[in-house]
């Protein structure tokens, strides 16, 4: 870290100065909401946050809180961008070591983003171009309305990811208070499948369901939540009156603890989704 801070100007030039002694944890959490090439970065005093959309139907957002970083300095109230998430994380990981140090700047509206990578006693400046940002959907506050919450271990929801069928357009999910509790229904080549899990199953830490619900999702866009389960604990899978789903996933980080958020819309029907 000390090689990184005699390498660059004095961070008073910089909105956005943040330390990592390693990169590995931001690398693997962003790898987790890469199913789109842009992200949109927000840094708040609280942290950092990326955020991917598609469609208008899923998102994605990835935090890590301000004291994972050491140090962690913004002089603005606020840094929002558009940035090539791709490009970003070929840049963290351009050492392809497990001890790389880094130090990210941004200057201000219109800067690139400048990485400084030290690994070894070798350094490496990367800047990656920042783009106007476009709106996104409030999913958070959509999603305000909980009906439905279930919390599982991330390596068993994997376990019954791994079960569904992928030759299927629609995923069902059924959350109720009494049997079959939790159910996942698919249909492809191969038929109908339900994967039912009872809610006092070791699966399951915690299951709070207060109706009966069930929705279904395009299989396309539920796909992309399994990625965050190979580098998260748990996992929490919450719905609300109009179906949204949202999976929160708790990422260990050295001594602290992460989060990834994932939102998917409802298909309001079955024929109207046919009829698409």
């Amino acid at each position: 870290m000390a090689l990184l801070s005699q390498h660059d100007t004095p961070d008073e030039n910089y909105e956005l100065v943040a330390h990592l002694d390693n990169v590995k944890s931001l690398s693997l959490l962003l790898k987790s909401i890469n199913f789109k090439e842009f992200g949109i970065f927000f840094a708040s005093e609280k942290g950092l946050k990326v955020t991917v959309e598609d469609a208008k139907s899923i998102q994605a957002s990835a935090f890590m809180q301000e004291e994972i970083f050491e140090p962690y300095t913004l002089l603005v109230e606020q840094v929002v961008f558009k940035i090539n998430l791709t490009v970003l994380i070929e840049c963290l990981n351009i050492f392809g070591s497990n001890s790389t140090a880094l130090k990210m700047c941004y200057q201000g509206y219109g800067s690139p983003l400048r990485l400084i990578l030290e690994d070894g006693g070798v350094i490496t400046d990367c800047s990656i171009k920042t783009m106007e940002p476009e709106e996104m959907l409030d999913f958070t506050s959509a999603s305000s309305n909980v009906l439905n919450k279930v919390i599982l271990r991330s390596e068993c929801l994997k376990e019954i990811f791994n079960e569904l069928d992928p030759t299927t357009e629609l995923v069902e999910l059924l959350l109720s208070p009494d049997p079959p509790y939790f159910r996942l229904t698919t249909a492809g080549i191969a038929g109908e499948t339900k994967v039912d899990i009872p809610k006092d199953s070791d699966m399951i830490e915690s299951f709070q369901c207060s109706t009966l619900a069930t929705s279904r999702y395009r299989y396309s866009h539920v796909k992309p939540s399994s990625k965050p389960l190979s580098v998260s604990t748990k996992v929490s899978i919450r719905t609300d009156e109009q179906g949204l789903l949202c999976f929160q996933y708790m990422v260990q980080v050295d001594r602290n603890i992460s989060f990834i958020e994932y939102y998917c819309s409802p298909v309001a029907d079955l024929e109207d989704e046919h009829e698409r």
